[in-house]
């Protein structure tokens, strides 16, 4: 029944969309097939075209069976803007991870994503390539990630056409485990367009996670974004900091 309830709420915020998302977070370590997930709900300081307040929530769940893995993962975000103000966004990411190789994995991504604030109407991709394990001990995790995306983007600047490219999407993230009860996970990416390397994106989030009790835990992130071409009127750099609980299941 409570995987249910998770699959109808996923269902229901599919269709929202948001400006950042790391595919990391969307990995939950465990050592048995079946299902598995977390809920999650955070508040957030965060500057953009504003300095503004935002609360999140977020649904995750994935499914493993022995070199297979899904991934799916919606947020959605409210925020209030200098006074009473609020705008929303939100994302929707599905990934699929086949292990071929003990150290070595293929990935096929589809996201979509809308942001009011930062003028994004739509930004939906596709992408693929391979994930590499650069360690093998279990008290640091170390992966590389070298994928090639198309992306289609809608603005509502007024000026900006819509956008139809392929992009590099690299990434480079670890994760540490100095106790049993404390996580630590950074990944950075960096997304170019192929015909203009120039035009590119940089994205880095650091997340700290405590385990508090069960299987609750207060986690906080700070995310820092770069766009070299943003929407006409959008600062090309962003950050977010947002700190709040999250419940795991298997």
């Amino acid at each position: 029944m409570k995987y249910i309830i998770t699959l109808f709420i996923i269902s229901f915020s599919f269709t929202a969309k948001s400006q950042i998302l790391n595919a990391e977070s969307l990995r939950k370590v465990t050592d048995t097939s079946g299902f598995s997930g977390s809920a999650s709900l955070n508040f957030s300081l965060k500057r953009d075209v504003n300095d503004y307040l935002g609360a999140n929530s977020s649904i995750h769940l994935q499914y493993k069976m022995k070199r297979h893995l899904v991934l799916l993962k919606s947020d959605i975000e409210f925020q209030k803007i200098e006074g009473n103000k609020f705008e929303n966004a939100g994302i929707a990411h599905l990934r699929y991870n086949y292990r071929f190789h003990p150290r070595i994995a293929w990935e096929i991504f589809t996201q979509t994503q809308y942001n009011k604030v930062s003028k994004i109407e739509f930004r939906g991709l596709l992408g693929t390539g391979p994930r590499f394990k650069l360690t093998t001990s279990e008290k640091y995790k170390f992966y590389l990630g070298t994928h090639i995306m198309y992306e289609q983007e809608e603005l509502s600047d007024g000026v900006t056409p819509l956008h139809r490219d392929f992009r590099s999407s690299s990434y480079f993230s670890f994760s540490l485990y100095p106790t049993k009860t404390v996580t630590f996970v950074s990944t950075s990416y960096f997304q170019p367009k192929l015909n203009d390397f120039g035009d590119y994106r940089f994205t880095s989030q650091a997340s700290l996670v405590i385990d508090l009790f069960n299987n609750f835990a207060f986690n906080t992130t700070y995310t820092f974004a770069y766009d070299e071409t943003p929407a006409v009127g959008i600062p090309n750099s962003q950050y977010n900091l947002e700190s709040g609980f999250v419940y795991s299941f298997d």
